[in-house]
């Protein structure tokens, strides 16, 4: 039987690092895509990139097979599908860059899965790919990547509650656009500081109580000041996502990109997952007339940043549009 398997990239407009405190994000899916083509059977995965020098080759079920650091994923994914996983002679294409904070391995993950014979809804899909990211490189992602990647809406965000999981489209106004810029720095999260970030904010949760319930008010029990910071982005965040939302949707975009220049602060300066790359990126963004705001995207670390324009404003980087969740054919 032929397989064709895609899943989309994704950027997120206002929301970082809130994901795994079960808070508040706001990503959308991207037309760039990760796509799997080939011929499904029994007993072996088979995989080729034209993007990556050797290819991965296992048996099933899996077991810790010798792979390639970028077959981690694929081998991950068929772990957590156990019993259920089939097998596939194929190809890997993909229009998402890598290393760019744009969720290329989510997207490796939600194709890999469907071409392997996943059988679920949209939900358990991205709970398999998420266990799939933590087996694949150990970093204690949150679940906004996937869950993108496999429920996004053509023509709109998704206002994502990450404990309740529920999933509110958001379409964009018609007079903006969005638009990623690379900071030049590729991002490794697996050699990043993105899991002491999530042991901080899970210290000062023992503290204060969930972060995405806090008030900042509430902060001012943290007696370390680094974890008060890291504990402050978090809650201005999920502010910031609910006044986006409704900045959004009543198709002011000015406030929307002010609210995207404040998490960009906030990131930098509570969170400090910025880099002075991305920090110049940003401030040269949103000098160019018709840029209603920026901000670093994802993690941070290196990566890109994501513009709020008018239109035509820039000039650089690439325009990406919302579409929809990921599927087989």
């Amino acid at each position: 039987m032929n397989v064709v398997a895609r899943a989309p990239g994704r950027v997120n407009l206002i929301g970082d690092h809130t994901d795994y405190t079960g808070g508040l994000v706001l990503p959308m899916a991207i037309d760039r895509w990760t796509t799997i083509r080939g011929r499904s059977g029994d007993g072996e995965v088979h995989l080729r990139s034209r993007a990556e020098p050797a290819a991965v080759r296992f048996g099933l079920p899996v077991d810790d097979p010798p792979v390639p650091p970028w077959g981690r994923y694929v081998a991950a994914v068929a772990a957590e599908l156990g019993d259920s996983a089939r097998g596939i002679d194929g190809t890997v294409e993909s229009t998402v860059p890598i290393g760019a904070g744009l969720s290329s391995s989510a997207a490796l993950e939600v194709a890999t899965a469907l071409a392997l014979g996943f059988d679920g809804d949209q939900l358990a899909l991205a709970q398999l790919c998420q266990r799939a990211e933590h087996r694949a490189v150990g970093v204690p992602c949150g679940i906004m990547d996937q869950l993108t990647a496999a429920a996004g809406v053509a023509g709109a965000a998704l206002a994502i509650d990450c404990t309740s999981l529920a999933i509110t489209p958001v379409p964009l106004p018609d007079d903006v656009e969005v638009v990623v810029v690379h900071s030049g720095e590729e991002r490794a999260l697996a050699t990043s500081a993105y899991a002491e970030r999530t042991a901080q904010c899970a210290a000062a949760e023992q503290i204060v109580g969930p972060l995405r319930l806090a008030s900042v008010s509430a902060l001012a029990a943290i007696d370390d000041a680094r974890l008060r910071r890291r504990a402050r982005h978090v809650v201005t965040e999920n502010e910031r996502v609910r006044a986006m939302v409704a900045a959004l949707a009543d198709g002011d975009g000015v406030e929307a990109g002010r609210l995207m220049v404040a998490s960009h602060a906030s990131l930098r300066d509570d969170f400090e997952v910025s880099t002075p790359a991305l920090d110049v990126l940003v401030t040269r963004l949103g000098a160019v007339p018709g840029v209603l705001g920026a901000r670093l995207t994802g993690a941070g670390f290196g990566g890109c940043a994501v513009a709020l324009a008018r239109p035509g404003a820039l000039t650089e980087g690439w325009v990406v549009r919302p579409v929809g969740a990921a599927s087989l054919a």
